[in-house]
């Protein structure tokens, strides 16, 4: 076969030196390669992949033109075909960044002419009669498009697009319009010019429109327009543009295609949040079309028609509480149009009416999403964006359904009363559920219903997160009801999976809300009953069943971690019982790759458990004292958990050891040479990022634990630190904690850290320099760089106190410079949220204060220390105003010298 590839290869070759027709080009075996790749054998699969690689690695330009080839040509299989756009696909495009890079500019070197031969046969392919040809070339068209257009190359494709649309075959048409709209997902807007953009919505919405016979044409129309949205900024500004596209949209939600029903609605989703400032025109029109389909349309149309009120809120939600969501006032700078508070009355009768169409099995499936769920999940929303005036049109229909025979009505009551706790205030919902939590607590003991006791536990969780704890004025749990409320919760964790689970969830919330009550918790006479409930249901048989295990470790994490003191002796108890369940599942030996699965993710749930009594015991030197003589099987067990290698568990182990060496301090040196090797592992492993980033965390637990006694590590860790900064497969989000964790090294060994400033010096300051070049960014990269410039930070005042006091500070004069210019232009740019503005103000007081009078007249020069100074002393977070007094003290001694 590889004889016959290298045959195919060379006419390939040939065929683009010398153009040699595509009849003779096609008379390749790449066909019966790429359907044995597709082969029921195993051993016929895996000789074709080796084929198809070895050909893309002798010949790149002649194995991507075979490939288009193979789809552009009528006679061959539809799977090969198909395959053969798939992989032309994966060959311009990845999901890990740094991989996209490389295959963007491996097509970029590629020869023009093999270039300009493979588009033909692109284009070429979206005229062929089969569906799934034109559906595979759509897709690679609109990834080339991504890569080439903001090169500003192939200039000609949306021109030439769009004179498709006018092709008599409506198969043509159709695939056409199924281009332009993955062509606007690839590319960002900024790349076409307006003219293109007015096109191609133009053509869109031409395919949308009634008059158009084709159903597979105005289904392609209307899913790009969903795509297209994001280029029609200009059009939405036109009052005759818009009202053009929220017409075609609108009466696309009535036609007698299902599937265009629901695009059309889907574009509906999505112009409410892109263009919500636009809809108060068309809002009633919008209500009458979504209130239709909610109660008459088939549920996939339906579910779209409830998230336009559910995109509606969060826009509502996120403008409120931007300007300090006061619900009452009109106030005209406000860019809100309070359009759910004006739907309310009909709004709110829609919604309650979808939580009696549940399905039977909702609460076994985890993914289940229907009607009742969609509508619950909204007015929850719409609960917390009016507040208050929601209470009033719920009750009623709480009241008239809760007691009712059918269980239908009693689980959609419930599942109303839970939704709207979160929103208004709580002087509103206290008399309620005073009145509720009796009925509620005998509902989840005695209804006959599954389905009503879930929803009815969910609730009660609800209740404890939103409207319980020493915030509240009135506590809705007394001396009187808390036995109660606790004897029912345990006796729920023995009923069916699904509803022990959301009693897990309600008994985490209820132990919450009593973190902060003083030296006595109302939950201690309860705490033994509560661990060994709790830990009786992690042994249940089907714990696996709807995540309860899970949920019963996480609930007695928050137990233990919200105990008070009186209770310290029984967590001490139990950490011999977690070490032994720990030890068992390390002794489980010939396990299936399901059964391994299931025992790293338990192993991951003990470590977790195991770093929550960690923390709480290290937490003060009366109960480290007796802890103490843990220690080593506790570290024994975790680097047995890291020889048996999982990343979950890795990860969880990690966090652990950190938490451990938190509470052993100088002592955790000892267990540094078997844990060493781990540490490291941790640091190298770019493809499970968050393990990296717990490792570089947990760096900074050891620098804390051991300071001096870190030294002998040191090289090593900086050598990995600075490797991983370097390298472009890291994720950029481990970055940031690489930074602040150069900071903890120095902190811990001082004026040792002197022979690594070399490194990392610069790295800081080319990271600095990176961060300052994002005008126009969107709000992610706005916090990522603030993310960044706090970790820079974090390494120049932990760099600059390691040095305090040190005769070598001289070292870092040179330095300092550069950091003031870094300051400036932060404060120049006005976009550091607090946590950057209190690191920010506390490292001009560290420069002042390490360097002394070296700064002094530094820190005089500099553009704006004055004025950030000033700003931060006059600021209302007291954080930021203690910092900014401290500095204020440091400079004037710095420059007083």
């Amino acid at each position: 076969m590889l004889d016959k590839l290298s045959v195919c290869v060379e006419v390939v070759s040939a065929s683009v030196n010398h153009q040699c027709s595509p009849e003779k080009f096609m008379a390749l075996e790449v066909t019966q390669i790429l359907l044995n790749a597709q082969a029921v054998d195993g051993s016929v699969r895996k000789h074709a992949e080796e084929s198809l690689k070895q050909f893309q690695e002798q010949n790149l330009p002649g194995f991507l033109l075979s490939l288009s080839g193979e789809l552009a040509h009528d006679e061959k299989p539809v799977d090969s075909r198909k395959l053969a756009g798939l992989i032309l696909k994966n060959a311009l495009d990845a999901k890990e960044q740094h991989r996209k890079y490389e295959l963007i500019q491996r097509w970029l070197s590629l020869d023009v002419g093999v270039k300009s031969q493979i588009k033909t046969y692109l284009l070429q392919t979206l005229t062929s009669p089969v569906h799934e040809a034109r559906s595979t070339a759509s897709q690679v068209i609109a990834k080339v498009a991504g890569i080439e257009l903001p090169q500003k190359q192939w200039p000609e494709l949306i021109g030439s697009l769009l004179s498709n649309i006018h092709q008599v075959p409506v198969h043509v048409k159709q695939a056409t319009l199924e281009t332009l709209g993955y062509l606007c997902e690839e590319v960002s807007p900024d790349v076409v010019e307006q003219d293109h953009v007015n096109k191609i919505l133009t053509a869109v919405v031409q395919g949308m429109n009634a008059s158009e016979a084709s159903n597979d044409v105005r289904l392609a129309a209307t899913r790009a327009l969903y795509n297209a949205l994001g280029f029609a900024q200009a059009n939405f500004t036109n009052e005759m543009e818009r009202d053009y596209i929220m017409r075609v949209v609108c009466e696309a939600t009535l036609s007698p295609e299902v599937k265009i029903r629901q695009a059309a609605f889907e574009c509906l989703v999505s112009i409410s949040s892109s263009y919500y400032e636009k809809l108060a025109p068309y809002i009633q029109d919008i209500f009458n079309i979504t209130a239709k389909a909610v109660k008459e349309d088939e549920e996939p149309v339906a579910l779209q028609a409830i998230e336009f009120w559910s995109s509606i809120c969060d826009e509502e939600i996120d403008i409120l509480e931007e300007y300090g969501g006061d619900f009452t006032t009109g106030d005209s700078d406000i860019p809100c149009f309070y359009f759910i508070k004006q739907a309310l009355p009909a709004l709110v009768p829609m919604l309650l009416e979808t939580l009696l169409k549940q399905e039977e099995d909702q609460d076994q499936d985890e993914g289940a999403w229907n009607l009742a769920m969609a509508g619950g999940t909204c007015l929850g929303l719409v609960a917390r964006t009016v507040g208050n005036d929601i209470v009033p049109l719920v009750m009623p229909f709480i009241e008239e359904n809760i007691t009712k025979p059918d269980w239908r009505q009693r689980e959609g009551a419930t599942y109303a009363f839970g939704s709207i706790l979160e929103g208004p205030s709580p002087n509103q919902l206290t008399p309620l559920v005073n009145v509720a939590l009796n009925f509620m607590l005998t509902a989840l003991t005695k209804d006959p219903s599954n389905h009503v006791k879930d929803t009815t536990a969910w609730t009660l969780g609800r209740i404890f997160e939103f409207l319980h704890g020493s915030t509240m004025d009135t506590p809705i749990i007394t001396p009187s009801n808390c036995q109660q409320i606790i004897t029912v919760l345990l006796q729920s964790m023995k009923d069916a999976p699904n509803v022990a689970e959301k009693a897990c969830g309600a008994l985490y919330f209820l132990a919450q809300g009593f973190e902060d009550v003083g030296p006595s918790s109302p939950l201690t006479p309860f705490f033994q009953e509560i661990v060994q409930s709790l830990l009786t249901v992690t042994h249940r048989e089907d714990a696996n069943e709807s995540r309860l295990r899970t949920a019963a470790y996480e609930t007695l994490n928050e137990v233990v971690r919200c105990s008070t003191d009186e209770t310290i002796p029984m967590v001490l108890q139990l950490v011999p019982v977690i070490m032994m369940e720990l030890h068992q599942t390390l002794e489980e030996q010939k396990l299936s790759s399901d059964e391994r699965e299931k025992q790293n993710e338990l192993q991951g749930l003990l470590c977790g458990c195991l770093q929550v009594i960690i923390q709480k015991l290290g937490a003060s030197d009366a109960t480290r004292y007796p802890f103490m003589q843990y220690t080593d099987q506790i570290m024994n067990l975790f680097l047995r958990v890291f020889a048996s290698r999982s990343a979950t568990v890795h990860e969880e182990a990690m966090l652990a050891i950190g938490a451990l060496a938190y509470a052993t301090g100088p002592d955790f040196a000892k267990f540094m040479p078997d844990f060493y090797k781990y540490l490291e592992m941790g640091l190298q492993n770019f493809e499970e990022y968050q393990v990296c980033a717990v490792t570089v965390g947990v760096v900074g637990d050891i620098c804390r634990a051991l300071e001096e006694k870190v030294l002998p590590w040191c090289d090593g860790i900086m050598t990995q630190l600075l490797k991983d900064l370097s390298s472009n497969q890291l994720h950029r989000s481990v970055k940031p904690p690489i930074f602040s964790c150069f900071g903890d090294i120095s902190l811990a060994i001082g004026e040792n850290f002197e022979k690594y400033l070399m490194y990392a010096m610069p790295m800081l300051q080319s990271a600095a320099e990176l961060s300052s070049h994002t005008s126009g960014a969107d709000d992610e990269m706005i916090e990522y760089t603030n993310l960044l410039r706090n970790g820079i930070l974090e390494a120049y005042s932990g760099i600059f106190q390691g040095f305090k006091n040190s005769p070598k500070t001289q070292l870092l004069i040179p330095y300092a410079p550069h950091i003031l210019q870094f300051l400036d232009l932060m404060y120049m740019e006005k976009d550091m949220d607090e946590v950057v503005m209190k690191t920010a103000i506390g490292v001009l007081g560290d420069l002042a204060d390490t360097l002394g009078s070296n700064a002094g007249s530094l820190i005089q020069q500099s553009l704006s220390s004055k004025d950030f100074l000033n700003e931060c002393l006059s600021s209302d977070d007291h954080m930021i105003k203690e910092s900014a007094e401290w500095a204020k003290l440091a400079i004037s001694r710095a420059i007083s010298v």
